[in-house]
């Protein structure tokens, strides 16, 4: 298994450092929480079907960092004999898990409220005021937490040469990629929830409410199904990226004893940690013994970065041509 060592590969979703993720989680929960205790007084006050909406969303974001902080945490277990690669893959089960409860407890709750307010013809109005103020104060305790995973993400993606909304899709710490779309969302919630009550206040028309509330729910509604697909995707094995395999071709090319690498196969098995296979040509020509000898001191060898979690590596068969992208 790997030795950990403070330099590891340079490349796409290899970078960022486990701790920093569970400050962005821990930073967006307790904002979260606030907001939402704060949405729900107003929404109680107002009667406002968005700030219905908005209260929806910040508990179910709530919860989700919960979920989160679960993911992160049984990630992080080591490997043991049932799981040779470590439990990486878990952080994926939790954050899809976490996805799958911001459509149901946010888009679902949100669009249900807002059609039946329209059905029902509400034309309540409550004191407003008071969800201007917590909308202003959820602005910016949202703004705090998108900057903690901004600052993260942005850092992460100048390390793999990267444009930020790029590597949002493509970091495989799916915690951070989670607070960064909760959090965006949240900005663009409460943009549309204070739209549906200052139109409902200017027309005294209660269907910009309910659009209003309609609309935070088809939003988180996108958000879910774009995190659940990324989720997705790393549960059932992500490949590393080109750039990924080109940087571990290098690597595996400048080891001492290497003459060739044939083929390469990189795949995730948890936030910034990877499987690797591999068959090379050896320089030499030693009998099977020392072959044998030589491949498994290579594999310790790249074993010792630190996002390489298992390499396996093979002698290459004769029909197989050189490769630096495969």
């Amino acid at each position: 298994m790997a030795v950990r060592r403070k330099r590891g590969l340079r490349g796409a979703g290899a970078h960022g450092d486990a701790s920093e993720s569970t400050r962005t989680v821990l930073v967006a929960l307790g904002a979260n929480a606030a907001v939402a205790v704060a949405k729900t007084v107003a929404a109680v006050v107002s009667g406002s079907a968005s700030m219905i909406a908005e209260a929806a969303h910040s508990w179910a974001d709530t919860g989700n960092e919960v979920f989160l902080l679960i993911a992160d945490r049984r990630s992080r277990r080591p490997p043991d004999a049932r799981h040779p690669l470590g439990h990486g893959r878990e952080a994926y089960v939790w954050s899809l898990l976490a996805a799958v409860g911001l459509f149901v407890v946010g888009a679902v709750v949100s669009v249900w409220h807002g059609v039946t307010d329209i059905v029902h013809e509400d034309t309540s109005r409550g004191d407003y005021r008071v969800a201007y103020l917590v909308l202003g104060i959820a602005l910016f305790m949202e703004a705090i937490s998108l900057r903690q995973a901004v600052r993260q993400l942005r850092d992460e993606a100048n390390a793999a040469h990267r444009d930020l909304l790029e590597h949002v899709l493509a970091t495989s710490d799916p915690t951070v990629r989670a607070v960064f779309a909760e959090d965006s969302g949240a900005l663009i919630g409460i943009a549309l929830a204070f739209g549906g009550i200052a139109l409902h206040q200017l027309t005294g028309n209660a269907l910009w409410d309910s659009l209003g509330s309609i609309l935070i729910g088809i939003l988180l509604g996108v958000i879910a199904v774009v995190l659940i697909d990324r989720n997705r995707r790393f549960i059932t094995g992500e490949p590393g990226s080109d750039e990924l395999r080109e940087a571990i071709v290098a690597r595996i090319k400048a080891l001492p004893d290497v003459a060739a690498v044939r083929f390469v196969r990189l795949i995730y098995v948890g936030p910034r940690l990877l499987f690797l296979v591999a068959s090379v040509d050896l320089a030499g020509d030693d009998p099977e013994s020392r072959v044998a000898k030589k491949l498994r001191r290579l594999e310790r060898e790249l074993e010792s970065d630190p996002h390489i979690v298992d390499a396996v590596l093979t002698i290459a068969d004769p029909d197989e041509r050189e490769s630096s992208d495969s």
